[in-house]
């Protein structure tokens, strides 16, 4: 596909997105997780504030300000729920509708969504026990998530105050530590959502931000537990979901996406190559890449294996850090082209625009109901899809606004990605 026909199939995701809005009041517009749901949801994963990223992004790429206005009235929306609002987490909770808020602050001048996200921050602060906000005690809806949003959304001693519990329940290992992931759960998860590498990396991030080389050492002493269950050979890089295995009944041994897999592996070891300038971390980095790419995704090989499109475990996820790549080395643009061939071909383009359809399997129909939001529907496969179409074109690799548990690129693409078959002399002529 050509840049602009991605670019075109963007806009109809665009178009479907904001067609599932809903009107909340006062000017706000809020998302549901489903068409079908009665009320919407404001919280990151898949609700309103997970649909404010690729607003932004698309107001960046089109220089359209009509993207901008849905954004500021989806931070109408959200500043009417700081208050009440009963969940603390990054993708779950306050955390996460602070850091939009503050965002769209940033960007487009909005004091009342400043104003909401110092208010949901200080509802976080005083929410806390001393050692967590609830059972979950990881990135997605736990301590980690917390450090790493509050420290993006301004108040680093919020975002210190929740990494230090980890200091003091790390489990010592043959290899270095871990953690519980939920309060009284046997099962040991290793992978960003919700296992050890989730909580590295924000000891990693917030440690190297606030001077605070005892959580790095820590996060690193997390890797290395994780790293010790390598079972991907010398050349890859395979972890498995958890020990003893969660779920087995359910749940494979390995996955290979953002949340529990290698696509996600590789960004704690981008951001400890960042900060320690290691080239081992470098080299894991290149290992996770090795096994992502010889894995079959994105072909569905058998069902269960590769059957979501989206950006939390699925395709998009994995679009994700192959733009990294480019950006940063220079890596061939082969598989990322695979990757956005395959999003298209199961993207459902009718009048209404484009949506996509995840798959579970085990359910009779097994198409699942497609989602406007950020973690499996159209916000977040949208976002990467317009990141691929700059980088194509020789842009700025950087997202408008980057979640904080993805690095920023290192460097920038400087030209443009050729269609395949064309090679530079043919580009130039």
């Amino acid at each position: 596909m050509t840049p602009d026909e991605v670019e075109a199939l963007a806009v109809e995701g665009l178009r479907w997105m904001l067609s599932a809005a809903r009107d909340t009041g006062g000017g706000g517009l809020g998302w549901p997780v489903r068409e079908s749901d009665d009320d919407v949801d404001p919280m990151f994963y898949n609700g309103t504030a997970g649909v404010v990223p690729v607003l932004l992004e698309a107001w960046r790429h089109f220089g359209d300000d009509a993207y901008a206005d849905r954004a500021l009235r989806a931070a109408r929306s959200l500043v009417d729920v700081v208050d009440a609002y009963p969940d603390d987490s990054l993708y779950f909770g306050l955390t996460g509708i602070a850091l939009v808020l503050r965002t769209v602050h940033r960007e487009l001048g909005c004091a009342d969504a400043d104003l909401a996200a110092d208010r949901a921050l200080d509802r976080v602060r005083s929410r806390f026990d001393g050692t967590r906000w609830g059972d979950l005690f990881e990135l997605m809806g736990g301590n980690a998530g917390i450090g790493l949003g509050a420290l993006a959304a301004g108040d680093a001693e919020l975002a210190v105050c929740a990494l230090e519990p980890y200091v003091r329940t790390a489990e010592v290992t043959a290899a270095g530590v871990t953690w519980e992931w939920r309060r009284g759960v046997e099962e040991q998860l290793h992978h960003m959502s919700h296992g050890t590498l989730g909580i590295a990396y924000a000891l990693a991030a917030v440690g190297a931000a606030t001077g605070r080389t005892d959580f790095v050492e820590l996060g690193q002493a997390g890797v290395a537990d994780v790293v010790a269950r390598d079972e991907g050979g010398p050349n890859g890089f395979l972890a498995p979901h958890s020990d003893p295995q969660r779920r087995p009944d359910l749940i494979e041994r390995h996955s290979y996406g953002w949340c529990h897999g290698p696509a996600g592996d590789a960004q704690v070891f981008r951001l400890l190559r960042d900060i320690t300038a290691d080239p081992a971390w470098a080299a894991l980095a290149d290992r996770c890449w090795h096994t992502v790419t010889h894995s079959g995704l994105p072909r569905r090989l058998r069902p269960g294996f590769w059957d979501n499109n989206a950006r939390c475990c699925g395709t998009a996820g994995v679009l994700a850090p192959a733009c990294d790549r480019i950006a940063e080395q220079g890596d061939s643009p082969d598989f990322a082209r695979v990757l956005v061939a395959d999003i298209a071909s199961h993207a459902i383009r009718d009048a209404d625009g484009a949506r996509w359809s995840n798959v579970e399997f085990r359910k009779t129909p097994s198409a699942l109901e497609p989602e406007p939001g950020w973690a499996q529907g159209n916000a977040g496969i949208v976002r990467e899809l317009l990141r691929y179409v700059r980088i194509g074109r020789g842009g700025d690799p950087a997202y408008a606004f980057a979640w904080p548990d993805q690095p920023v690129p290192q460097a920038q693409a400087t030209e443009p990605i050729r269609p395949a078959g064309v090679d530079v002399e043919d580009s130039a002529s």
